[in-house]
């Protein structure tokens, strides 16, 4: 059976792209994890740069086809911040959350999105696909929700009058930037794979 490793030591991440790789044309790919040892540092300028490299330097370590991605939400007030440092912006979902709505605090202008950037290389480490998706919203000011992670609960998508935690996780799925960016990629993902054999 083939292997597209996952350029995470996180299982919680693998799971989440199983999730959008259930095509039956897909089905004889196995996804695994990157060893934990193989660190890759993101020191691109965006989501795609990072997700690229990432891609890019588990597949030439490993010699395997790599999916890796890169994420977070940008807030227009704050000039795209927390952007890229978005896992980064305090030491847990709660505090960040907290910091984002002290930092809005007397902002009325609300407009942020999710990016969610993805990339696959091939064993040689060149890139064979790269995509993005956006999700727009706006932050709250306070949390609506028990679903989801990170700043889910503040992120409220006008369209469907719902935060991303107080989504039905299929509602979020096809609709989130991470869903957005996999149907782009996914047509093009089986091409590229089924070439193989």
């Amino acid at each position: 059976m083939p292997q597209l490793v996952v350029a995470t030591s996180n299982p919680g991440k693998l799971k989440e792209m199983q999730a959008y790789l259930t095509d039956p044309e897909l089905a004889e790919w196995k996804l695994i994890l990157k060893p934990e040892g193989l660190e890759i540092e993101e020191t691109g300028t965006t989501f795609l740069e990072n997700a690229c490299l990432k891609a890019t330097q588990v597949a030439h370590a490993l010699g395997k086809w790599a999916i890796a991605d890169d994420s977070g939400l940008s807030v227009e007030a704050l000039n795209g911040a927390p952007g890229l440092y978005s896992a980064r912006y305090a030491a847990t979902d709660q505090a960040r959350i907290q910091r984002l709505l002290s930092e809005l605090q007397d902002v009325e202008n609300r407009s942020a999105w999710f990016t969610c950037a993805i990339a696959i290389a091939r064993p040689d480490g060149s890139i064979a696909l790269q995509t993005e998706g956006i999700c727009p919203g706006e932050i709250l000011r306070e949390a609506r929700g028990s679903g989801g992670f990170g700043y889910d609960p503040v992120f409220y998508v006008p369209e469907q009058g719902l935060t991303f935690a107080e989504m039905p996780s299929a509602l979020k799925h096809t609709i989130s930037h991470r869903g957005r960016a996999f149907q782009a990629l996914l047509p093009k993902l089986k091409e590229v794979l089924s070439s193989q054999f």
